[in-house]
Formats: structure tokens, sequence, C-alpha cells
């Protein structure tokens, strides 16, 4: 067992923002008009900022010296938007990441150029697990960029992302609206609020959802959820609220489109490795056509089931102008899967050697990668806001403590009973044949076609991979599996301080103690359980001083800190600073030698809210620098010695620009550089009575672009109301080329007497997607005051595009055009 303490200083402050729901001027339903407790309400951009809704936003938006986008209900409902990913897709600066190896299939956003997936929470509270969230229940969503340790802990380097749920209101409503469209889509969701008594309300949503995905052979997705609650107390000093919230989802998994190259068959000198799409010549000369629709997945193996289960207590009370308040959430997520990624590492999809068919290009290894398992999570948190004066110093603050316990256990599936050399057991999926699609390979549908693949493919399963005997698919025995736990203590506090009519001081703290331990799967002959375990003590903090020229401007200029502990995921993403998963001293000692990665940001902006607030302007100019992320060392050691910059420059512009006329959306630029990225070993052969070598080489990584990063992204959506019942909108939307990762052909050799040689790369290959536009179309009609009919048209020019570049192997690729009328009641 291996222990050990670091301290460090990070993070960010008072100020996730309930920001303003804007929306379309005309009827409203009562869920947006109704605010059970309006005493605490902000006026910000023409709409009530709840105060209560996140107790740690203590100050207005455009009195908060941090970006901030807050995306509102209207805007999710009018571009069609029906999981969590689509709807951030229409925020500019957001990129999207998604599994690769054993990275769990899940929701992976990319802020200013690092990964949030374990900075995603509901209500203010973490949500860790990797999952693809659905956004029936979903009020809001908040995004907040820059360094964020100290808003909620661990992590948060780029960015957090804030989901406000859905609660009772004090008004009773109806609203129920069904959709269907292309490609077999359908979606039912509803949403019913009842008051029971004067103090007393349900509300109940609810969806169901299927559809094909357009543009894509094969692919379904499969979804039900429910999230009821109810609120005791209404409108009196004390509250409380229980919700509860279900969703189960099945769906075949997309495979995407393989990568061209390899570095070993790649052209001399710098190459841009791109989806292999459109028309291909192998190295043996032959020309076929992948079309955008091609799935290289096998229908009778892949499959994705998970469900959520999430229940939260909230109880509060008001002490005049100051709140009390404990959150309690347990929260269950489950994940089962077996996915094809095509496979481009073996060199069979260009060919490496038209001598032999098996790699004269033209095929593709259908790899695939499996994992079960489940993630826990209880989380208690305390929170005391208000306001107070210290003579004519005005004080908005929260203070609070956090106690959470996370568990992540997971395993692969596999065949019983048959093991490799290391004890593990495996599927049969040629995964021990070289090359990898031979003749034999390809008759068990391991490998197939490039141009031509089929769905259909009756694949089996046999004992291993030159059996003849079929054999059940089943999991990973108890000891080869993996489990991550985890146990935080936080404390925090945040003040937003008037210190004069024009000058506002805004400063937070937060520390935290975060325990975790991994215990890895062991082979099936292991007689004992490795485990390692580490303590690590986070001190981060923000600050940032506003200058308001008029109550409605501000200049601001903030600084914030981030840390990322090793383990800080629990193995529910990709983690470069990970606890070691074998055994050894060397990886005790490395246990016990890590430390968290600190990231410190710098931002400077100005904020106009024009109109009385209905339009609200910003931009910022910022830098996030990371200057001790886990690399390897010049001595082929992880040391923590690397470096990320990001610099850029965001644009925002939300809300109404004339009555019935609405904007949402902004321009991100960002220079995003891996300024240091470590070194690579390079192994120089054995030589005679030489043994082999091991040399350090600068990492390729260093000097390039950091991966899923867009230098360029632009969101825009606007939505026009014409005639009193006719609604237009329409959204643009452009992400720049994004990279997944990069390699070269640099290579060690050394001679009789024991001297290595470095041969200089003669070939860079840049794993990447190509920039791209897209456009979407809406519009809907009041056929009365409470029925409307809207058709929504996603991709409207039928852009074929990727959305995400995986390091290797493939990237994946975005729905074709598609189309979806909603009839909606609300009463």
């Amino acid at each position: 067992m291996t222990k050990t303490v670091s301290f460090l200083a990070l993070s960010c402050v008072g100020f996730i923002a309930t920001a303003p729901a804007f929306a379309e001027d005309g009827p409203k339903t009562p869920a947006v008009d109704a605010d059970p407790q309006t005493r605490d309400d902000i006026v910000v951009e023409g709409e009530r900022q709840r105060r209560d809704s996140n107790p740690k936003f203590v100050a207005s938006i455009v009195d908060t010296p941090r970006s901030i986008i807050v995306l509102p209900s209207e805007t999710i409902q009018q571009t069609g938007s029906a999981t969590l990913v689509d709807a951030l897709r229409t925020i500019p600066g957001i990129t999207f990441g998604a599994a690769e190896g054993g990275n769990p299939i899940g929701d992976r956003p990319f802020i200013r150029g690092f990964d949030s997936q374990g900075s995603t929470y509901v209500d203010g509270v973490r949500d860790f697990a990797a999952q693809s969230r659905e956004v029936f229940a979903i009020d809001q969503i908040q995004v907040i960029r820059g360094s964020d340790t100290t808003l909620g802990g661990r992590g948060n380097a780029g960015g957090t992302i804030n989901i406000i749920s859905k609660v009772p209101q004090p008004e009773d409503f109806v609203a129920v609206a069904g959709s269907y469209g292309t490609d077999d889509y359908k979606r039912i969701t509803a949403d019913v609020n009842h008051r029971l008594t004067d103090t007393i309300a349900v509300r109940v949503e609810g969806v169901w959802h299927d559809q094909d995905i357009a543009g894509r052979d094969a692919i379904w997705q499969k979804r039900w959820g429910v999230a009821p609650s109810v609120t005791i107390g209404l409108g009196t000093p004390t509250r409380l609220t229980v919700g509860y919230y279900h969703l189960e989802s099945q769906e075949l998994p997309d495979s995407g489109i393989p990568y061209l190259y390899t570095i070993g068959n790649a052209p001399l000198g710098t190459s841009l490795s791109q989806p292999a799409i459109g028309n291909v010549t192998t190295i043996a000369g032959t020309t076929g056509y992948v079309d955008r629709s091609t799935f290289y997945g096998v229908k009778s193996r892949d499959f994705r089931d998970t469900s959520v289960d999430q229940a939260t207590v909230r109880v509060e009370h008001d002490f005049g102008g100051i709140t009390l308040r404990n959150t309690s959430r347990f929260t269950h997520n489950d994940q089962s899967y077996i996915y094809t990624q095509p496979d481009d590492q073996q060199g069979n999809v260009f060919g490496t050697n038209v001598a032999n068919p098996a790699t004269a290009g033209g095929l593709v290894w259908r790899r695939a990668n499996t994992r079960y398992g489940y993630a826990d999570s209880i989380v208690n948190q305390t929170d005391l806001f208000g306001e107070f004066a210290t003579g004519a110093i005005k004080h908005s603050f929260a203070a609070g403590a956090e106690l959470a316990w996370e568990k992540a256990r997971r395993g692969t599936f596999v065949t019983r009973g048959f093991t490799n050399a290391a004890g593990n057991e495996l599927l049969s999926t040629g995964s021990t044949i070289s090359p990898r699609c031979t003749p034999p390979a390809i008759a068990r549908y391991y490998c197939t076609s490039l141009f031509t693949p089929d769905a259909n493919d009756p694949w089996v399963n046999y004992a291993n991979d030159t059996s003849t005997t079929p054999a059940a698919i089943s999991r990973n025995l108890t000891v080869a599996e993996t489990q991550n736990d985890a146990n935080t203590v936080g404390v925090y506090g945040f003040d937003s301080i008037t210190l004069a009519e024009p000058l506002i001081l805004n400063i937070g703290a937060r520390y935290d103690r975060f325990h975790s331990r991994v215990r890895p799967g062991q082979p099936i002959a292991a007689t004992s359980q490795i485990q390692y375990e580490r303590t690590d003590e986070l001190f981060n903090w923000q600050a940032g001083l506003v200058f308001k020229p008029t109550h409605d401007t501000s200049v601001y200029a903030s600084y914030a800190t981030a840390a990322t502990p090793p383990n800080s995921l629990l193995g529910e993403g990709q983690e470069g600073n990970a606890l070691p998963t074998t055994g050894g001293a060397a990886n005790a000692a490395l246990a016990d030698s890590l430390k968290p990665e600190k990231t410190k940001s710098y931002e400077v902006g100005a904020k106009a809210a024009l109109m009385g607030g209905r339009l609200n302007l910003g931009v910022a100019v910022f830098q996030t620098d990371t200057q001790n992320a886990r690399v390897t060392g010049p001595d082929n050691v992880p040391q923590f010695i690397g470096k990320r910059r990001i610099r850029g420059v965001e644009l925002t512009a939300t809300g109404t620009i004339l009555p019935g006329w609405t904007i949402f959306g902004g321009y991100t630029h960002l220079d995003p550089v891996i300024t240091d990225g470590g070194f690579t070993a390079l192994t120089a052969a054995a030589v005679g009575t030489q043994p082999a070598k091991t040399v350090q080489v600068v990492s390729v990584n260093t000097g390039r672009q950091a991966p899923q990063t867009a230098r360029d992204s632009v969101s825009i959506w606007t939505n026009a109301t014409l005639f009193d019942r006719l609604q237009i909108g329409g959204g643009a939307f452009y992400v720049s080329r994004v990279y997944g990762g990069y390699s070269d052909n640099r290579a060690a050799t050394q001679n009789a007497a024991g001297v290595v040689t470095v041969t200089p790369a003669t070939k860079l290959i840049e794993r990447s997607i190509p920039g791209y536009w897209r456009f979407d179309a809406r519009a809907g009609f009041d056929i009365t005051k409470r029925v409307n009919l809207s058709v929504n048209v996603q991709n409207l020019t039928d852009k074929t595009y990727f959305s995400q570049a995986y390091t290797a192997h493939y990237a994946t690729i975005a729905p074709g055009r598609s189309a979806f009328a909603t009839l909606a009641v609300r009463y």
C-alpha cells in the first residue's frame, strides 16, 4: 500500500451563474413564468435569475469576472437537441473527444482545450460517471470557462458544465410534445406540474425516444426516462425537495471511419491522415469509394446498454436574508458494451505490401472494445449563502462543505475458458493473428472490406482465434475486475464584495482532501490483490476585480487555479495521470511519486447588458497554463515537467435583439499549444554481444496544436416571431480542423561497439478531421396559444463531416440531413 500527500494551489471562485433563460416574446408556459421563490431573484438580461438554483453564484453575470455562457431550455428546445452533446454543440469553443482503448463511451466535452468529462455537475453536485445524458429534465446548462477547482473541487482545468434540473413550480401546467421525422425518428416528452396544496407541489418529466441515425447504415438508438420530484414548503422559510431521475438506453454504437495511414505506410514528409472516406486508392492501386453510410461494426456482436438512477434530497431554511441548504444525492450508473473500432494501426486500410493480399490494403480489422461496470457516488453538500453589509461595504457570499464517496468497478467481456500467454481472457476477434487480415481472419469476419462491409455478417465467437468451437461471451471473473474508490472532504467560500459603487472584488477559496485507491484486475492465476492508494490535499483560489463604468456594463480581470490529482476520474475517462494498474516495486514507487497537475488561468474581459438587460454581449481574452503535466521524462520514467499553453479570445451575444427576435451564440479563437510534451523512448535492437538499449528523444507532440481542440469555432442560433404566430429560426455552426494525435518514424540503432544512433524522422503523420460548416433550420406556428407545430431540419446541406478525432484508429462521423416535426401542447 502506498500513500502520499501533495499540496497545491488552484481553481476558481464564486461565480457559477444561474443565468437568464431568455425566451422568444409571446406566451410562455407557467413553468417559465412562475418561480416559487422570487425573494432572491436577481434581474439579469431581462429575466429573473434565481440565486437559489446555485448558491455558489454570488453575483449577477455582468458582475462576475469570468466567461460564462448559460444555455436556456428555450434554445435547447428550438434547436431540437435531445442529448447533452447536441445542446453543447450550440456553444462555441467546445469540442468533443470519445472513447478509445479503455476509456468508456460517454459525454466527453473539451473546454478551452481541456477534457471536462470529469467536470460535469448536476445542480452543483459532481456527476463523475461516464454516460450519455438526456435533456428532457434539464432547465438550463451553465458553462463556466477557465480553471475552476475552487468551484467544484478536483479537475476543472478548462472549465465546468453545470446542469440545472427542472423542479416543482407553484402553478399547475401540463406540457406534452411528440416528434416524428426522417430515419424513423420518434420522440415523446411530457412535463406535468401540479400544486397539491398551498405549500406542496409535484412535478414529473418523462421521455421516450427511438431513432435510426441519418446517413449511417444500421445505427439506432432507443431510450426512456422519468424524473419525478416533490417540494414541500413552497413559499415558506423551510423547504424540502425530493427528486429521482431514471434513464435507460440501448443502442448499436457507431464505429466511425478509420484513418487512412499509419506511420509505416504514410508518404514521406508531413501527411494529414484523415478518415478514409470518398474515393480511396490503396497501396496496390485499387480504387474504391467509401460512402458516409459505411459501417464497420457487427450487428450480432456490438451493443451498448446503460442505465442511470439518481436520488436527491434537498432541505433548506431561510434566516432572513441568509439561507442554509443541505443536499444529499445517491447516483448509480451502469454501462456495458462491445463496439467495433475500425483499426488503422495494422496498416491494413491503405496497405503495407502489395505482394501479400492480406497486406495490400482495402481491409479493416474489426477490433472489439469491451467493457461492463458501474459507478456509484454518495455526496452530501451543505451551503450557507446570502447577503450582509459591513459598514458601506456590501457582501454577497456563499460558504459550504462537501463530503463525497465514489466507487467505480469495471471488467471486460471474455470467452470463458481461454487465456492468452499473460493469463488474461479474450474475445476471439483476431487480435492474436498477424497480419490481422489473413484469409482465415476474413472468413471469420474479424476483418472486412474497406469499401463494402456488411453489418449483417454472421460473426461467431469461438474459444480462441483458431478454434472451431463456438463459445459463449461472458464477463470477467471477479479477480480480473478493476475497482477504484475515492472519498473527498472539501470546504469552500466565495464572496462578491462591493467596495464602492464602481468596484467589485470577487474572491473564493477551496480546500479538498482527496483520497483514492485502485485495485487492478489480476490474471486468473493470481494469488494476491495489488492495491495502490494515495491522499492529495488541494488548496485552490480565485480572485477577480470588476469595474463598472455604468450599471449595465463591466470590465474585469481575474486569476484562477485548478488541480487535477492522480486518479481523478476513477477510470471513468481517459486519464494521463492515473495510478498504476500493474504490480512491481517500480509501480509502487511511482504511486508515491505522483503529483497533482496544476493549471492557472488569466482572463480579462468586458460585458454589457443592453436594452434594459434584454441583450447581453461579452468579450474575454485569456491564457491557461499547465506547467507540470505528467509526461515521460529523459530517464524514461514519469515526471511532472510537461507544459501546455492555451491562449484565446471569446465573443458572445445572447438575448433579444428586437422584440420577438432572439440570438444565442458567439465566436471562440484558441491558440492551443503543447509547449513541452516530454520525451519518447526509442529502442535500439541488440547487436552481437550488445544488449538492446533505450534512448530518449523529444516527444513528437512538443510544439504542436493540442489534440481535440479547434482553433476557431462559431455558433449562432437565432429565432424570430413573425405575425404573432409564426416563428422562423436557424443556426450556423463552424469548427476548424481538429487533431487527434501525431506520430513520426524516428528510429534508434546501435553498432557492434554499442554506439546508438538516432535516425531523424522522414515521415510525420497528423491524424485529424477537417473543419466544417453545418446549418440548421426551424419553422414553428402557434395553432392556438397552447398548441404549436414546428419542423426542424438538422444539417440542412447534408454536409459530410466528422465530430470527434481519436488519437488513432478512426474518427466519428456526424449524422447526415434529418428532419422532424413536433406537435407541442401546453396548458
